[in-house]
């Protein structure tokens, strides 16, 4: 029997599309060995959690690994392609969520939330209140936004539309700019934007990207907002950086270590906000994402390639495992 295992309980619309394709199993834990054991077994993984390469070694029905969303950091490229595996994912989807997150925590840390929730209830109107006169609009600020793709993007025409921001980005690819939207160097970028908002992919020229040249070349009130993957950022010198006041804050949503540890030095600044890695999961696009994931999961039980294949060149090799397809 088809056997598909997902890491993470699906939408249950998700769900329903797979019910009449096979037996859809939830991991039972998500460290190495156990998603390793489990999906010996598997035709399909569905993924929202890191693969352990040893994953494909055992894995002699696998067809394809899916990924849940669009990051592919998720996903041990090589060795999937290596074991003759298809890996794609669901671009896109979460951009709209994602990027109504970013436009939360910009405002969050301009009201100063997290300080103004905290004295209201404990100490009382007046002292909330305080707070006031050292709040910030966030109209006509620039935000500089790191990385065009689909979440970038979103994020510039949210904030250009509807919030009057000058908005200014830095891309790998030459893409003619959207609207409201002018092109600077990383290091202008760092220099010239009052809110920085990282959403470009984990790779080895992005690792490190924030570097503690660059946070020390932002504005004294400039504002951090990560919603890529954690280490492209310098956690060192963003720490030293909230320490000495040297910038306006930060808003954090992933991490080099995931979950955070709950004595992380983030955890003991008031111009830090921090979410658990959700900035893009919303009822809204946790359907589309698992819609996604089993529409591609269908088209490769079906014997045809998914839409959004990211290996390419491992169908000659896929070919020769399951020669029925071809």
């Amino acid at each position: 029997m088809t056997r598909i295992l997902s890491t993470h309980k699906l939408h249950p619309r998700a769900a329903a599309m797979l019910a009449g394709a096979g037996e859809l199993v939830v991991a039972s834990a998500l460290d190495p060995g156990t998603l390793a054991t489990e999906a010996r077994n598997a035709d399909i993984v569905i993924v929202r959690a890191p693969l352990p390469p040893l994953l494909f070694e055992g894995a002699t029905r696998l067809r394809a690994a899916i990924r849940h969303g669009a990051g592919l950091d998720m996903i041990p490229m090589e060795a999937a392609t290596a074991a003759g595996v298809l890996v794609a994912n669901v671009p896109a989807v979460n951009a709209r969520s994602v990027a109504e997150h970013v436009m939360f925590a910009a405002l969050a840390l301009l009201r100063q939330f997290r300080v103004v929730d905290r004295d209201l209830r404990a100490k009382g109107w007046l002292a909330g209140r305080e707070h006031a006169n050292s709040n910030v609009e966030l109209a006509g600020k620039t935000v500089g936004i790191v990385g065009l793709g689909a979440v970038g993007q979103a994020v510039g025409h949210i904030a250009a539309h509807g919030f009057d921001l000058n908005v200014v980005a830095t891309t790998r690819s030459m893409q003619p700019a959207p609207d409201k939207v002018g092109f600077l160097s990383i290091d202008a970028l760092v220099e010239q934007s009052d809110i920085i908002v990282l959403c470009c992919p984990l790779t080895p020229e992005t690792r490190g990207l924030i570097s503690r040249e660059r946070i020390a070349r932002m504005k004294p009130n400039a504002l951090l907002i990560n919603v890529s993957r954690g280490p492209v950022v310098d956690d060192d010198a963003l720490i030293e950086a909230l320490r000495e006041r040297r910038i306006g804050g930060a808003a954090l949503d992933v991490f080099s270590t995931q979950p955070l540890p709950s004595d992380h030095p983030y955890f003991s600044f008031d111009n830090v906000v921090i979410t658990p890695h959700m900035a893009g999961i919303t009822e809204e696009s946790m359907v589309r994402m698992g819609v996604g994931a089993a529409g591609e999961a269908l088209l490769v039980l079906a014997g045809k390639l998914p839409v959004n294949l990211r290996n390419p060149e491992v169908v000659g090799h896929y070919r020769r495992r399951f020669p029925a397809d071809s």
